[in-house]
């Protein structure tokens, strides 16, 4: 399964969430069943930005977020985040 955050972000605002993705990542990296996580900004739109991360299931995706390492190295990102669904099955 992989999930996308999009999230609002532009200029000095922008350049901070980028640089706070790097320790969300590092945190997520230790969660079981994390595969992989990558952060890009919308072409057509430079202040919008999707965190897309792939997982080996819900459960693993669930559990990883409520780590409280995580919670803390998620909070400067997720402050930006579109309150929107963002998880997909790829089964």
């Amino acid at each position: 399964m992989f999930a996308v955050t999009r999230l609002r972000a532009a200029g000095d605002d922008g350049e901070a969430l980028a640089a706070a993705v790097e320790p969300l990542l590092a945190a997520l990296a230790t969660r079981p069943g994390f595969l992989h996580g990558e952060l890009g900004r919308s072409a057509d739109d430079p202040s919008l930005w999707a965190l897309v991360t792939r997982w080996d299931g819900v459960g693993s995706y669930r559990r990883g977020l409520s780590a409280a390492e995580v919670k803390i190295a998620g909070a400067p990102v997720w402050a930006h985040a579109l309150d929107e669904p963002g998880v997909y099955l790829t089964d």
